[in-house]
């Protein structure tokens, strides 16, 4: 009589008839190729096991890929539709004052940025009461301010879109939330022909919300819009 367990008939008869279930199932699959190299013994090298072995991780690897890729999808399809909910958004008011306040209230809500400020150049930058009413999404600043923020003092050509994180937010663009922000997408802003430049500048808390490896062209897209906004309006 044979001393090895004889396997349960129905279980063998089950395994003949579905074979794809012990194929498909990792663990089943990794047991059994254990149990194989276990027979064979310490001296002989199992090529077969090997390469087994090396298509298992292969095939996580490219399973983790993959997850990455069709994430990555989402992610960008689900900024896609921010930005366009947030141009449209910017697309109803009729009047200057309610389309500098939406800026600030729910373009900034929606796309998830704790301020939202317009940064305008002067020649000769000066206060009144309409100003004043602006104030919490609108700031007019001397001639030369925008590329000298952009390029922190640093010899460089200005980008269009400019990433960073930041210890603080500048006090003169954020005001009483300057402590909070920790990083902000600045969009320069080609307001037409004889016009200083102005500047578009989100700030966010979540230091990684923007910053420099980050891809701009949805900004970029989303700045293209709001300059020929504002060119509509200075008109």
């Amino acid at each position: 009589m044979s001393s090895n367990p004889k396997i349960d008939d129905v279980l063998r008869e089950a395994i003949i008839q579905r074979p794809d279930v012990i194929l498909d199932d990792q663990d089943v699959m990794q047991a059994l190729i254990a149990a194989n190299e276990r027979s064979m013994g310490g001296n002989i090298v199992d090529l077969r096991g090997i390469a087994m072995e090396r298509m298992e991780h292969r095939l996580d690897r490219l399973e983790d890929t993959h997850r990455s890729v069709i994430a990555a999808a989402y992610e960008n399809l689900a900024g896609t539709n921010q930005v366009h909910r947030a141009i449209l958004r910017l697309m109803d008011p009729t009047e200057f004052e309610p389309f500098l306040h939406d800026l600030g209230g729910e373009v900034a809500d929606i796309l998830r940025v704790e301020a939202m400020k317009l940064v305008l150049e002067s020649s000769q930058p000066d206060t009144n009461a309409d100003l004043d009413r602006l104030g919490e999404v609108m700031i007019v600043t001397r001639q030369g301010y925008v590329d000298a923020y952009l390029t922190q003092g640093r010899v460089m050509e200005p980008r269009q879109v400019t990433l960073r994180q930041v210890q603080s937010g500048s006090d003169l663009i954020y005001a009483r939330k300057a402590d909070w922000i920790r990083s902000e997408a600045c969009l320069k802003l080609d307001l037409g022909e004889g016009r200083l430049p102005g500047l578009l500048v989100m700030g966010s808390e979540d230091p990684h919300m923007f910053s420099p490896q980050h891809g701009t062209d949805l900004l970029a897209f989303f700045a293209g819009v709001f300059e020929r906004a504002m060119r509509r309006w200075l008109s």
